[in-house]
């Protein structure tokens, strides 16, 4: 039997769905049960309901989300090494320190960040809603923005709001330049440029826009341009091209690849669903205090 063929056998025989980035391999976003970005995964975890088990391809802290949006189902990563490098870059404790240094302020944390960090946050944001979670608390608060300085730093400028931004980033965005971008305009005058807000200051400039993967696929299948040029990990390229055949598109730089998003294969996720591994586990009072900071996020 064909391995995608005993992949979708095992899910259904399991009630399971399976979720995907939109940075993991063409050949797991084609197998999977729904593709999307932070914020829309985050809500499809939310919503599940009629399945026992949910397999997640995309990093570690992605898998955690769903856990705690999910506590009832059994959540599984292929690859328990399929971590988040900016992730990694606060811990909890440093959250409370950062937090003491400003009495009276609110920590507004992007999702890319471990499940005990979320813990001791007040609100969680996507990069699709940071701006919009920013203007929802009150004009007078100190926001301390964990962990990414680069997407802080975006929604600062896009709300004049007192943000204090922790020193954290993207190792794939942070590799975008402005040089990079203004090649790419050069080499292609006639497309638009669409960065992420993970990227640099500078690269945000000189692009046209700047948005979540989600928002990019939803702009560039609404718009009457017919060429792109694409600032973020490569991933995204097969959504973009099996939803507009008739568009071109070009990467920015070849090197805008995460490693991490790339460790799940067709495999690996067969041997997943076949062991039931490796399964995500938060514990009970995190878990609990981190649905909260989500939870506030997806109200709005």
């Amino acid at each position: 039997m064909d391995i995608r063929e005993e992949i979708v056998r095992l899910k259904n025989k399991k009630r399971a769905i399976i979720l995907a980035h939109n940075y993991q391999r063409d050949e797991i976003q084609e197998i999977a049960d729904y593709t999307g970005d932070s914020l829309g995964l985050s809500k499809k975890a939310a919503s599940i309901q009629d399945k026992e088990l949910i397999v997640f391809c995309g990093v570690y802290f992605m898998a955690e989300t769903a856990k705690i949006l999910s506590p009832d189902k059994k959540v599984i990563i292929p690859d328990r090494g399929a971590g988040c490098p900016m992730a990694d870059m606060i811990t909890a404790q440093q959250v409370r320190e950062f937090r003491n240094k400003y009495p009276g302020s609110v920590v507004v944390c992007y999702v890319n960040s471990t499940a005990e960090v979320k813990a001791e946050s007040d609100m969680c944001c996507t990069s699709a809603n940071a701006v919009q979670v920013v203007l929802s608390l009150p004009a007078d608060k100190t926001i301390l923005f964990v962990p990414d300085r680069y997407l802080g730093d975006f929604v600062r400028k896009k709300t004049s709001r007192n943000i204090v931004c922790w020193k954290g980033f993207c190792p794939t965005h942070a590799r975008v330049t402005r040089d990079m971008v203004l090649a790419a305009r050069k080499k292609h005058p006639n497309a638009v440029v669409l960065v992420h807000p993970e990227c640099t200051e500078d690269v945000v400039d000189a692009a046209d826009e700047a948005m979540s993967t989600g928002q990019m696929i939803a702009y560039v299948k609404k718009s009457g341009r017919t060429e792109f040029i694409i600032g973020t990990e490569k991933g995204i390229l097969y959504q973009l091209k099996k939803e507009n055949p008739r568009k071109d598109f070009y990467l920015v730089g070849k090197d805008v690849i995460c490693p991490n998003m790339k460790k799940i294969d067709l495999q690996k996720l067969l041997v997943s669903l076949q062991e039931e591994q490796d399964e995500v586990v938060v514990a009970p009072a995190i878990m609990e205090r981190a649905r909260k900071a989500i939870s506030a996020m997806l109200l709005l």
